[in-house]
């Protein structure tokens, strides 16, 4: 997943077509250690394919799995009535004498 994503931000920033080392170079600025052998495969696999295109697809698969498969960042319809459902009342903020606590005499 780190691969893809790294390939994604390469893609994001402009570069349609990232190498290898455009991906190493952003997973090392990352702080992360990457495998050579697994960029190489990303590279290769999604030579000439546009990236945009892939997601979208990717997307459409997804949405047709049903109700599991939320958009990213939005709850599933029946998972978001029971968190609405679980929220707690707020109380009142209550009116607490601190006693002079910083020295204050009123």
């Amino acid at each position: 997943m780190k691969y893809i994503a790294a390939y994604a931000l390469s893609v994001l920033g402009g570069n349609a077509e990232p190498s290898a080392a455009d991906v190493e170079k952003i997973l090392k600025e990352a702080g992360i250690k990457s495998e050579g052998d697994h960029v190489e495969r990303l590279i290769t696999s999604l030579k000439g394919k546009k990236f945009h295109e892939l997601v979208a697809s990717g997307t459409k698969k997804m949405a047709s799995m049903g109700p599991v498969a939320a958009p990213a960042g939005q709850a599933a319809p029946s998972t978001a009535k029971k968190v609405e459902a679980e929220k707690p009342k707020e109380e009142e903020a209550a009116d607490v004498d601190m006693g002079g606590l910083f020295g204050d005499d009123y």
